[in-house]
């Protein structure tokens, strides 16, 4: 067995209380606007996944000066992770100097969707690129908008490397997404933070609005209508001091673990409760799953408080397209809760296909692997719990939520799984595999 490689054993339910990782959704934003600011920014919690790292070096290696401390080791008692703290010297809008290689941006497509956002407001010419995942990703939706601004992006076919000519002469537009996301969005608005006039972005569904609540934390004035976010450019960001509330995308899958044992009952402590990114949980609740919430504080906008998750009689649920981009990280988490027992119909989820792997496709070769019933579509999938999962190899190949999904059916097979590259969980929620463990002594 490979060292990448992790076999997972059944169990009879999950107990305890934990902390989670620092969100990485918001750990990226929080680093970038941190950058663009003027003076001391001290962000506490920041994620340790691979992905918000890659946000790290790439600011770097742009001249901005930043500092990383482990943060206490606290419990779930303390109600707050103890992840890393980063202070970062900020070099105000525009301050960047060009770096002196090309810009790795690992396997975060956030890194280089929002970073790019940033390189087209400076006037030198960058290279960003990644690992074999990230140059599949599509790239022409933050092209498109941002050569529309004035700047000048070259990809392959419309995927990574780019090579970025930025120009301290971008022009604001308004904006309406062909898709939902919440990446081309950021890229859009931290473009507009550089240029002269009002930036407007239109969705069609709401995405996750972690990008605008970070910059009224910083200072910037955001109009909202609707769907619609309107941002007048040249604002200065102020400084400040950021706690990152526990990821909830990552909790959603411990989560579904607990949810799919009976008699398991798990507490999780300080994770974020943000509107856009809870309907796991309303998911959650309908699929048969006992979820209690509890807002306790807000901290630059963002709500965080407890979730506790307990076992109940799995239904069948449908997930409708209009509720797709606000449960696509999560959709892999629920996709194997349906195998122990209840049903899942996903449509309108063709954004999968174009995440770190072809979620679609490797989702139902991972869990037919297992023993699973599910069928495929060009948009989603249909799993059926109607049989025990006998166990057996399923590859992750190369993608974290894969990994992490594998492991939360496994939990409910005949006999022992193995899940191989399982390691790469890693690059959203080190230790996953640990707390599973632990929970389910």
């Amino acid at each position: 067995m490979s060292s990448d490689d992790v076999t997972i054993y059944p169990a009879t339910r999950l107990q305890g209380r934990m902390v989670i990782p620092g969100d990485k959704s918001i750990s990226h934003r929080y680093a970038l606007l941190a950058a663009l600011a003027t003076g001391s920014t001290t962000i506490k919690n920041y994620s340790e996944g691979l992905d918000c790292a890659s946000t790290l070096q790439c600011l770097a290696a742009l001249g901005v000066p930043i500092n990383i401390s482990q943060g206490k080791n606290l419990g779930p008692d303390a109600g707050e992770h103890g992840g890393p703290e980063i202070r970062i010297e900020g070099r105000g809008l525009g301050g960047f100097t060009q770096p002196s290689a090309p810009l790795d941006a690992g396997n975060s497509g956030s890194t280089m969707r929002m970073l790019t956002g940033i390189l087209a407001a400076h006037s030198f010419q960058s290279l960003l690129d990644g690992d074999k995942s990230l140059r599949q990703r599509p790239m022409n939706r933050v092209i498109v908008p941002l050569e529309r601004m004035g700047a000048s992006i070259k990809a392959t076919n419309g995927r990574p490397p780019l090579t970025v000519n930025g120009t301290n002469e971008l022009k604001p537009i308004i904006f309406k997404t062909d898709t939902s996301s919440a990446q081309v969005k950021s890229a859009v608005l931290l473009a507009g933070l550089h240029a002269e006039g009002v930036t407007s972005v239109h969705e069609s569904i709401q995405t996750r609005n972690h990008t605008e609540l970070a910059l009224e934390a910083f200072g910037v004035k955001i109009e909202h209508k609707d769907n619609e976010v309107l941002l007048a450019g040249r604002q200065n960001l102020k400084a400040l001091t950021l706690r990152v509330p526990g990821d909830i995308s990552s909790a959603a899958f411990v989560m579904a673990a607990a949810a799919a044992l009976p008699k398991s009952d798990v507490t999780i402590f300080s994770v974020g409760l943000n509107p856009t990114r809870t309907a796991i949980l309303q998911v959650l609740e309908r699929m048969g799953a006992l979820v209690e919430t509890e807002i306790l504080e807000s901290l630059g906008g963002e709500p965080s408080g407890t979730i506790r998750i307990r076992y109940g009689l799995l239904k069948k649920v449908e997930i409708m397209p209009s509720e797709v981009p606000g449960l696509i990280d999560e959709l892999p988490a629920l996709a194997a809760l349906a195998t122990q027992g209840g049903e899942l119909l996903v449509r309108g989820a063709q954004e999968l296909r174009v995440k770190e792997s072809d979620r679609i496709s490797l989702l139902a070769k991972g869990l037919r692997c297992l023993g699973a019933e599910i069928e495929e579509f060009e948009d989603g999938f249909h799993v059926q719990g109607n049989k025990k999962l006998t166990g057996g190899r399923a590859n992750a190949y190369g993608d974290h939520r894969l990994a992490m999904a594998f492991a939360v059916a496994a939990l409910g097979a005949v006999g022992p799984s193995t899940i191989e590259d399982a390691t790469v969980a890693s690059v959203s929620y080190p230790g996953f595999f640990g707390v599973l463990e632990a929970l389910g002594q």
